[in-house]
């Protein structure tokens, strides 16, 4: 992965010292712990580079709307807005805009990501196992959240007994089992299809450098959008159940 202005060896230098003494006080060796540890922190640099950008695009199209001469800028979010909430509120129903912000940020946050691994020489981030896991479970988090939020706690615990009492001791080790292997799931998915893009289009650059690789950079993007868009699709339907009300 190039060094992107120093930027990569700036935040390995700064959580460098942390992470070697985690990874030693787990067994591994000093060289394979830095060498963890830098592959780590080359990917959280492009993902706190992302979230930049996300910012400052935010912030520039907040700054610049106009309802009299919109920018292009404010019309692809337009897009983009309008688009997730007909989707969102398809699936998650009544009070769907209340998710739209979080599951507009994830789409965007994930294909950026997974566009970065376009740049040769530049390993997608998302093909690291550890930031699939980390959305993941930062989705994972959210919606239970919201679904304590909207059943209470008694009602969200009633989503895991099945229908009838009496199935609450089979359903409940069943339900719990499906619904944490959901961040496994959604990281897998994700990781997989990323890290094969990567390796596939490696693998072509490294055998015929002109012409044929521009096929897999296309096969990438589209892999990029089909995955960012299948993770959004199933945080709308994870919050769907956890936030449905029974009748």
């Amino acid at each position: 992965m190039p060094e992107l202005f120093g930027f990569t060896n700036l935040v390995n230098l700064l959580l460098r010292g942390f992470e070697m003494k985690l990874y030693q006080g787990l067994g591994l060796s000093a060289s394979e712990a830095a060498e963890r540890a830098y592959r780590i922190n080359a990917a959280f640099a492009l993902e706190l580079l992302v979230a930049s950008g996300l910012i400052l695009i935010f912030l520039f199209v907040r700054a610049s709307m106009s309802v009299e001469n919109p920018g292009p800028a404010q019309h692809v979010m337009e897009m983009l807005h309008e688009g997730v909430g007909n989707l969102s509120d398809q699936i998650i129903g009544h009070g769907s805009e209340r998710f739209q912000a979080f599951v507009t940020c994830v789409f965007l946050f994930i294909i950026l990501n997974n566009f970065l691994g376009l740049i040769p020489g530049v390993t997608t981030p998302t093909s690291r196992p550890e930031v699939p896991l980390g959305i993941a479970v930062l989705t994972f988090i959210y919606y239970n959240l919201h679904g304590v939020r909207v059943q209470g706690p008694v009602g969200y615990f009633k989503h895991f007994c099945g229908p009838l009492p009496w199935l609450a001791p089979l359903m409940l080790p069943i339900e719990l089992v499906s619904h944490f292997a959901r961040m496994m799931s959604l990281t897998i998915r994700l990781y997989a299809n990323m890290f094969a893009s990567d390796l596939l289009t490696l693998v072509w650059f490294s055998l015929i450098p002109l012409a044929v690789p521009s096929i897999f950079l296309g096969l990438h993007f589209a892999v990029s959008v089909i995955q960012a868009f299948v993770f959004m699709l199933l945080t709308m339907i994870y919050l769907a159940v956890a936030t449905a009300h029974e009748h």
